[in-house]
């Protein structure tokens, strides 16, 4: 089997190719390594099985000369979070949708697409658990082009769309602009975090776990394809608050509640996995898991403006 995977020096696509090439799976990753110099990946260089092509997704020469190699396209390359897409609309529409639409008119329908979208497509949901059936409504830029993106794949290349959970834990791409990973690093950095709407809940997945999401996929793409997938687990659904006082437990800081504040995303609710279960995947890595695991890792995350998106 052959695997391309865009984005793949990336938070997601590091800890998914390593797990791919341990599975004997041959690998390429085109990249434009926005983010990174290389680091995650560098492990793999000098496996048979792996390929790095340092490009954009949204060159139509690059792309139309590698599709067609593959059995399976995983297509992770984004401008990830509604911060960094409104720093930069023009490259969030055409990193996020454009590249979109140019990966799925390359494709055959002998070849299989898994998507990361994400839970932000969902907007703003009112006392309700949200299931795959909830009208998608995205009120950030970011929840847009990955709205449109998603469209794009499942009406013509019978695709596994992922609406992932908010992403936690550690990477060799490391990202600290992601809730859990930010609380715990300016609670051990700062003393110090200022929190505003402690009672919007968000449910969390580790990055472990997507990837393993995503080979799931891989495994049981003919009962899986044409659907999307909310992906997490019901025993991670947190407020923003209990994620605070979890990190308390580790970690001595002070923690202040602010009256003012608010996230563009409007991420609070709980959001039912049974889709996913049935379909035979289930996560394995709680939210204490990974804070601890962060805990254990901050000597080595020291350099802030390293591990951001924007």
């Amino acid at each position: 089997m052959k695997i391309l995977v865009t984005g793949g020096a990336g938070y997601v696509g590091s800890v998914l190719v390593k797990k791919l090439l341990e599975k004997n799976i041959k690998v390429c990753v085109v990249d434009s390594l926005m983010y990174d110099n290389g680091h995650s990946i560098l492990p793999f260089f000098g496996t048979s099985k792996f390929k790095f092509i340092k490009g954009d997704v949204r060159d139509e020469g690059l792309m139309k000369g590698l599709v067609h190699n593959f059995d399976f396209v995983i297509h992770l390359a984004a401008i990830v979070g509604f911060p960094a897409c409104r720093k930069n609309p023009h490259l969030a529409q055409t990193v996020n949708v454009d590249s979109s639409k140019l990966i799925s008119s390359l494709m055959s329908k002998e070849q299989g697409t898994v998507y990361a979208s994400t839970g932000s497509n969902y907007g703003i949901i009112e006392n309700e658990i949200c299931t795959e059936e909830t009208p998608l409504n995205p009120i950030s830029l970011y929840g847009k082009t990955k709205t449109e993106a998603e469209n794009i794949f499942l009406n013509e290349n019978q695709a596994v769309a992922y609406r992932f959970a908010t992403a936690f834990g550690l990477s060799p791409r490391m990202r600290l602009d992601l809730l859990i990973n930010d609380f715990v690093y300016q609670a051990i950095n700062n003393k110090l975090l200022v929190m505003f709407e402690k009672t919007f809940k968000r449910t969390f997945i580790h990055v472990s776990d997507m990837a393993n999401a995503i080979i799931h996929a891989i495994d049981n793409y003919d009962s899986m394809k044409n659907n999307t997938y909310n992906v997490g687990g019901d025993s991670n659904n947190y407020s923003k608050e209990e994620i605070a006082l979890m990190i308390k437990e580790k970690i001595d800081y002070y923690l202040h509640f602010a009256e003012v504040g608010e996230d563009e995303d409007k991420r609070n609710y709980e959001v039912s996995y049974k889709k996913i279960n049935d379909a035979g995947f289930f996560i394995n890595k709680t939210v204490e898991e990974g804070i601890k695991e962060l805990v254990e890792a901050s000597p080595a995350l020291d350099v802030r403006s390293a591990y951001k998106n924007v």
